[in-house]
Formats: structure tokens, sequence, C-alpha cells
């Protein structure tokens, strides 16, 4: 998890004993290890769930779209999901030189599976270069 993070282990620990200690997570040894579990019974337990959920939307996009789409640079969530607030529609942003035909069907197809309606735009690297891209709007979620 540290890798993944982008922290420290001490870090990544401080804040799964915190995790622990809210009751969001139960914890238990096997061996040297210390193994955590996510504790459904916990009151945020359902909300935290449903945000994930939405997150999956955007996950599914990533794993179904990248194959097969062409020399992707950048991909870009933007919108309310961006801003960590529920919506229907996901908006992304794609950087490359992309099959566009492609594109459009696997999209179609991922929308019907996440019952939820995906808005795009599509950038080619030079005018990306042009464009700026605030992290206040603009949330990074793949660049090879």
């Amino acid at each position: 998890m540290a890798t993944e993070l982008n922290e420290s282990s001490n870090a990544v620990r401080v804040e799964l004993n915190r995790l622990t200690e809210a009751g969001m997570l139960s914890s238990a040894k096997e061996g040297n290890k210390l193994l955590y579990r996510v504790n459904e019974l916990h009151p945020l337990y359902e909300p935290i769930n449903t945000m994930i959920k939405q997150y999956v939307g955007v996950d599914e996009i990533i794993s179904n779209v990248i194959k097969g789409l062409g020399k992707i640079e950048k991909l870009y969530l933007t919108g309310s999901l961006a801003k960590g607030l529920s919506t229907d529609i996901i908006d992304i942003v794609l950087v490359g030189d992309l099959n566009q035909e492609y594109l459009l069907s696997k999209i179609a197809k991922i929308e019907q599976g996440i019952g939820k309606k995906i808005r795009y735009i599509v950038y080619s690297a030079a005018e990306a270069k042009v464009k700026k891209f605030s992290s206040s709007e603009y949330l990074l979620i793949y660049a090879p």
C-alpha cells in the first residue's frame, strides 16, 4: 500500500491504526503479519461502499477502453465526479491519437454496464499541450 500511495510505510500504518480505532477496519494477526478487513457493520460502510461503486464506473472505463484505443497519453476525470459529487454522468478527457470508432463502441457498452452516461472529449497531444489542465478541475487518472 505504501508504494501504491507513494507514502511511507509508517504513515500507512498510522492511518490503518486510526481506521481500526474508529471501528471502520478490524485487524487480526497471522504469523508476523497484521491483516485488515473492512467492518461491514460500521455505519459509514454503506456510503463509502457507494462511493467506491461510483469509482468502479471510472475503473470500468479505464480497464475496458484503454485496450485497443490507440496511443493514449492521458485520461482525466472532470466534472462533478472529479469533485467528489454524486452524478449520473461521467465526464472524461482523453489525450492521444485514438481510434474514435472503437471508443464510441466501447463507451456505449460501458454505459449500459454501469448505468451512467459518459461524456468525453478527445485532444491530440499537440492540442493538450496548449490546454491548461488545472488540478482543481481535472483529475488525472491514467498516464502510462
